[in-house]
């Protein structure tokens, strides 16, 4: 049960769109696989793929393709998106941090919180160290640590890095650009502040825009008026 945000301890921040957007990255790759099998598929679709782990997008797709495969076949085709993908984001320079990101992550240091990443990407790693972000954190939990069918929204990414952390659900704020993953922090129990439009997150506890202008202050200080006008509705 939530309490005050002044009792916060942590952070956990999901990595494609809130930290950094590789989303054209993948977009490029996944794309790249649907012309190979004969048909194509737009951004907006692109969009559904938000926060979905690798083996679900793939259903997906191939769903919008109207192509069948065999399940022993689908992880030779994810390996072959996934190359292509790690070809770009191993590009990646601390340029495609996203506005406003670094001195969030500095405040919430020098603050005294424990930082957390908290990714369905199983290349999470790869991105932060590639953008020079690595040391920020003391836990991480990726795509490499999730079960197949427990990714968001089933809330165990966020529920590892709790425990990673040290702290209790309700002492950590999880911020979040996808529905699912917004739905995953709620069900895990930490405050959650959605990264993006209110239309798609307006589940979570808060919405801003992005990490730009804000301070972590002014981010602790909406969070609690959020949850104490909610707790009293």
């Amino acid at each position: 049960m939530i309490d005050s945000v002044m009792n916060v301890k942590a952070c956990i921040f999901d990595l494609d769109g809130v930290i950094v957007d590789t989303a054209r990255y993948h977009f490029t790759a996944w794309r790249r696989l649907a012309n190979e099998l004969g048909f194509d598929f737009s951004e907006a679709e692109n969009e559904k793929l938000k926060g979905v782990s690798r083996r679900q997008s793939l259903n997906l797709i191939l769903e919008w393709g109207g192509i069948t495969i065999p399940e022993e076949e689908k992880t030779a085709l994810t390996d072959r998106k996934n190359e292509w993908y790690v070809e770009h984001i191993r590009q990646m320079t601390a340029d495609e941090i996203l506005p406003g990101v670094v001195d969030f992550l500095n405040e919430v240091k020098w603050a005294g919180l424990r930082v957390g990443l908290g990714s369905a990407s199983k290349n999470a790693r790869t991105i932060i160290t590639q953008v020079g972000l690595l040391e920020y954190f003391d836990a991480f939990v990726d795509g490499t640590l999730i079960p197949r069918g427990k990714g968001k929204p089933d809330p165990l990414t966020f529920q590892l890095g709790v425990e990673q952390l040290g702290v209790l659900s309700s002492e950590c704020i999880v911020f979040e650009d996808a529905a699912k993953g917004v739905t995953a922090a709620l069900n895990c129990g930490t405050y959650t502040v959605g990264i993006g439009s209110p239309e798609v997150l307006g589940h979570a506890h808060l919405v801003i825009p992005s990490f730009e202008n804000y301070r972590l202050a002014e981010v602790m200080q909406l969070l609690e008026t959020a949850t104490m006008t909610n707790s009293d509705s």
